[in-house]
Formats: structure tokens, C-alpha cells, sequence
């Protein structure tokens, strides 16, 4: 179990794990998409579908599943069944349809092929840490977390989160560092970046697997672009992209982490699990702090 991405929430009102929090997922446990429904998402047990506990406890931390199931019905097929049946009942009447009808016959076309249409599922996870008053959530795309916060926040009728917010400008830091070469104590650069102009139509420059430190930044940063996006490697231990919403992207625990779960490789699956999870949320909750604090600490 090790988060590809994460984004990571506040709550800015204490929360505390409870019997209550289980019932609760329970009543919104995942059924499967009915013929007729074009989506459905519900949450399942993170250990995999021969567990039975949706809220999946280690070390103080509590990890969720969200599963989502989406009929797969290209907009381009439901147009050319539209455009068929709107030409043949054209041909009939021998006059043009009109566009509200235009809208029925589309709904209704949608209702007949849905149950025809193959599905197709993704799982989403995210843990609450109750102790450090953090909810994680396995995704850097602002649909994917927004899907499970959502969720989350109807199973619970309330989530009262923030994103982190830091005293100094996330982007001025970052291309402070950049200028300089280098990153403060225990954090070096990786060798990714994005580099934008200032405004709405600036320009913008990805780099990957470059040398960070090379001429060709350095024109860029002189010429005035800022980072967006910076690679950057902590403690030798776990390496991400960091950017300026304090998003970590392509997330990775390295050799030296993974290797401390060498022991545990031949216990049973779950064991396994448990033991990467508790590894993963305990560099977390070390490097979450540490990087806040290169920006000046959160804002009160």
C-alpha cells in the first residue's frame, strides 16, 4: 500500500475516529451500476474484496477505499444514434425536429443503451490521521480528490477540511531554490521542473530527467519564469514533485525505505499491507512538517 500522489487536507475542527465513523461508510457501501444508472460509488474495504471492514485501522490512522463503476458510452456513439433516429423521424414526418425534442430523444437513447454499455471501475484512497489533524488523499487530479472528499463528506454529513496554507509564497521558495542550485537541509533537488511566465498567457517549460543546476534553467529563471513544479528528494528517503498548491506528485519511498519491510515480505497479504501503510504514514507524518516548514510553518 504506498500513495502515488497525495493531497493533503486540514481539519480545521478537532475529529476523531469512532464506531460511529464504520456505520456510517456502511450505509454507503458500493452496490454495482444498475442498467439504468450511468454511475454509482460506494466505499469497500481497502484490504481487497475478501476483507469485510471498510475502515481499515493502523497505528492511529484510518485508511477508506472509494470505489467508483462508470458506464463507458462514448459521446460520439450516443451523437450517431441521435442523428439516425433524428434523420429517420425527419424522413416520416417529412418536416425538421425540433431541438426540445431533439433532447427527449437523446434522453431516451441514453436510457437504452446504458444497459448495453460496458462499465469500468477505479478505486480511490485516502486515511484520516486524527492525532496530526490531517486528511491524505491518494491523488493529484482535482477531480480524483474531489470524488473522495465529496463522498466523504456525505457519508459524514460534514467534513470541515482546508488545504495547508503556508506564511510564504509557495512559488517564490521553490524559485529561490532553483536560482541557488540547491534545497535547504535534508532535501535536495530531483531533476524535474515546470517553469511558467507570469500572467494568464505566459509561456510554460517542463523539464524531466535534466540537470536542475544546468545553464539552460538558469536562462530560463534570468528571462523571469517562475516554478510551478519542482522534483525534490527528502532525506534520501522519499522523492516527489512538489507544486504550488503544496501537492506532492509522483510520489516514491526509495530503497531505503522499502528495504526495512524485508521481513515482513513473506508474512500473509494482509500483514504485508499493514506494515507498508504503517511504514508509508510514518514518513508522511515525518516529511509533511519538514516541508511546511521550508515555507515559513502553516498560517494560523
Amino acid at each position: 500500500m504506498w500513495f502515488k500522489n497525495l493531497t493533503l487536507f486540514k481539519f480545521i475542527e478537532p475529529f476523531a475516529l469512532s464506531d460511529g465513523l464504520a456505520a456510517r461508510l456502511e450505509r454507503f457501501a458500493f452496490q454495482p451500476c444498475l442498467s439504468h444508472q450511468p454511475s454509482v460509488a460506494g466505499w469497500v474495504p481497502p484490504l481487497g474484496r475478501k476483507a469485510v471492514d471498510l475502515l481499515h485501522g493502523v497505528a492511529g490512522k484510518a485508511l477508506v477505499c472509494l470505489r467508483t463503476e462508470e458506464k463507458l458510452l462514448p459521446a460520439s456513439a450516443l451523437n450517431q444514434a441521435v442523428a439516425e433516429r433524428v434523420a429517420l423521424v425527419e424522413d416520416q414526418r417529412q418536416h425538421p425536429v425540433r431541438r426540445r425534442e431533439k433532447l427527449e430523444m437523446r434522453e431516451q437513447l441514453l436510457h437504452e443503451l446504458l444497459p448495453r454499455a460496458l462499465s469500468r471501475s477505479r478505486h480511490g484512497y485516502a486515511y484520516l490521521d486524527p492525532a496530526n489533524g490531517w486528511l491524505a488523499v491518494d491523488s493529484a487530479s482535482p477531480r480524483g480528490v474531489e470524488e473522495i472528499t465529496g463522498f466523504l463528506r456525505k457519508t459524514l454529513d460534514t467534513l470541515p477540511i482546508a488545504p495547508p496554507r503556508v506564511q510564504n509564497s509557495v512559488t517564490g521558495v521553490m524559485t529561490a531554490w532553483l536560482g541557488q542550485g540547491r534545497a535547504p537541509a535534508n532535501f535536495s533537488l530531483g531533476d524535474s521542473c515546470e517553469l511558467r511566465e507570469p500572467g494568464e498567457s505566459g509561456g510554460v517549460v517542463r523539464c524531466r530527467g535534466q540537470d536542475l543546476t544546468g545553464d539552460e534553467i538558469g536562462a530560463h529563471l534570468a528571462a523571469g519564469k517562475q516554478v510551478a513544479q519542482l522534483g525534490l528528494i527528502w532525506n534520501q528517503r522519499v522523492a516527489f514533485v512538489l507544486d504550488e498548491a503544496l501537492v506532492l506528485r509522483r510520489l516514491r519511498f526509495l530503497d531505503v525505505v522499502r528495504e526495512s519491510l524485508r521481513d515482513d515480505a513473506t508474512g500473509s497479504a494482509e500483514a504485508v499491507f499493514d506494515a507498508e501503510f504503517a511504514l508509508m504514514a510514518g514518513e508522511l507524518e515525518l516529511l509533511i512538517p519538514s516541508l511546511l516548514s521550508l515555507f515559513g510553518g502553516e498560517s494560523p
